[in-house]
């Protein structure tokens, strides 16, 4: 009897081990160096939670959770929070590995920070290889170069074998295209270079060096120059030449996209793609593409799940594209300027805990500039990196972009530190209702005090000749109110507020 008790005991023993989910040898944990001399571990994930004990420079902490700017992480034998920014992650080699941009217009950066200088875009459904990864980062190959992208904005997917092959015969871009009306030389890499000349849109010409966003070209009389490259776009020279096919392709933006049976989410699903793979389009059917598999069978995919391109035919005649009209509750077809206040030399304000202004205002633009894309705007920074940008020359590029909407981004401050309060300014009588709109979408989302639309004579709203508001969002010299405004948490509610008064704000108009 005792052996069968026994017996029975192993066997149920065992069983219980066996449903006990084995652990990958190869699994890692996330870790982060830290790089300040001395960096405090707290019960929480802010400022005002107590200290636990503290961690030295260069000591290798192990991540289990994220809240906004804080990490939790291991400690002794409990655990605690330690704010970010004062870490670094451990850069990860990746091996035959691409990425894929779910967005137009992604931002390429020389570093993995918001604050590095931008060496280009890449457009929705763009495919690159990809080398490491940091954090929240990726460094990729950007058209020779070795350029930096954020995880939030693209997928990740495995290489082919004909796209390593690819990769490994890139040729950088030797041709730069003008894409707006008119677009200024300057004698220097800087935008307060002289200028020594102007060049207007579809003119194409050989890149002769770039130095981070600006491109050096040889204009028709012999003077070399730069250009912005903000302004135009890259061009292979085999590729310059528009081909004499009409070939409709889509490209898949996410890992495990379906592909069904028919035009419906409720259809059958004959294959599962994954981002980067392309398919022949023979016709669209509401919004699904109906498309030619390997195996030449049919099948119809969501078009909010791809990027649809057309190649360019080649005739006699102009070729008129129909403009569709803008759908509510979508920005496509309109252009936003986002102007974060101040940078370079001009530090702004520095709140009563020292927080510079022009950091976070750039920070706060690079969110709401994300966040306006992905509703089909065409965003225009005025500055993308910690550089200065004279107030007359930010206007320039509303005006020289014709904009639907300048919204200039800063961050308050007086001598009276208990003075808190968001503020929308306008100046003109034409920009008072996106002011409104604006403001009353940020009232929504954020808890500051509301200090209403006023008048405001500053340079960027009174020369503007576009629909321009300026928005002081909270005081820095309130170190109760600095502490609010600088976390990610009130910079993406605050941008999520002015996007839903900007999207408001049009959709009244089409009304």
């Amino acid at each position: 009897m005792k052996d069968k008790i026994v017996q029975k005991m192993t066997i149920l023993f065992l069983a219980v081990i066996l449903l006990i989910p084995t652990i990958p040898v190869d699994a890692q944990e996330n870790e982060v160096t830290v790089n300040v001399s001395s960096l405090k571990v707290r019960t929480g994930p802010g400022l005002t939670y107590d200290t636990i004990g503290a961690v030295t420079k260069s000591d290798k902490l192990v991540v289990i959770d994220k809240a906004n700017d804080w990490l939790q992480i291991k400690y002794g034998s409990t655990t605690g929070w330690v704010a970010s920014w004062y870490t670094s992650s451990e850069a990860i080699e990746m091996t035959n590995k691409q990425i894929v941009s779910k967005v137009n217009r992604l931002n390429v950066r020389t570093e993995p920070s918001t604050s590095s200088a931008v060496i280009g875009q890449l457009s929705e459904g763009d495919q690159t290889p990809a080398y490491k990864s940091e954090g929240e980062w990726i460094e990729i190959d950007f058209q020779g170069r070795k350029g930096w992208v954020n995880t939030a904005y693209i997928t990740i997917a495995e290489q082919t074998a004909n796209e390593m092959k690819s990769s490994e015969t890139h040729t950088s871009e030797k041709l730069f295209v003008v894409s707006v009306d008119v677009l200024n030389i300057r004698a220097k890499a800087d935008l307060s270079s002289k200028q020594i000349g102007q060049v207007t849109k579809g003119e194409q010409f050989e890149v002769l060096d770039t130095d981070h966003n600006w491109v050096k070209v040889q204009l028709d009389n012999g003077k070399i120059g730069w250009i912005y490259s903000f302004y135009g776009t890259f061009l292979n020279e085999q590729n310059s030449t528009p081909s004499s096919e009409s070939v409709n392709t889509i490209t898949i933006l996410y890992n495990g996209t379906n592909l069904r049976s028919d035009s419906t989410t409720n259809s059958a699903v004959v294959k599962r793609a994954d981002a980067g793979e392309t398919f022949e389009v023979t016709d669209k059917v509401n919004d699904w593409y109906k498309v030619i598999m390997e195996n030449q069978s049919i099948a119809y995919v969501a078009s909010w799940l791809v990027s649809a391109s057309n190649s360019v035919v080649t005739t006699d005649l102009p070729i008129q594209e129909k403009k569709q009209p803008r759908k509510k509750g979508t920005l496509k077809g309109l252009s936003i300027v986002i102007d974060a206040g101040h940078g370079g030399n001009d530090r702004g304000t520095t709140g009563a805990l020292g927080t510079d202004e022009k950091d976070i205002t750039l920070l706060t633009a690079e969110l709401l500039s994300s966040k306006l894309q992905a509703a089909g705007a065409n965003v225009i920074m005025t500055r993308q990196s910690d550089v200065y940008v004279d107030l007359r020359k930010r206007v320039s590029i509303g005006h020289q972009a014709a904009a639907d909407a300048f919204i200039s981004l800063h961050y308050d401050a007086v001598e009276n530190s208990t003075v808190r309060g968001y503020t929308t300014y306008y100046m003109h009588s034409y920009q008072k209702k996106l002011a409104e709109y604006v403001h009353a979408g940020l009232g929504s989302m954020i808890s500051l005090r509301d200090r209403g639309t006023q008048p405001g004579n500053y340079l960027v709203l009174r020369e503007n000749k576009q629909n321009a508001i300026l928005i002081e969002l909270g005081y820095l010299s309130n170190p109760s109110e600095e502490r609010n405004v600088t976390t990610r948490q009130f910079r993406d509610q605050a941008t999520h507020g002015i996007y839903n008064g900007i999207i408001n704000y049009f959709d009244n108009q089409l009304d």
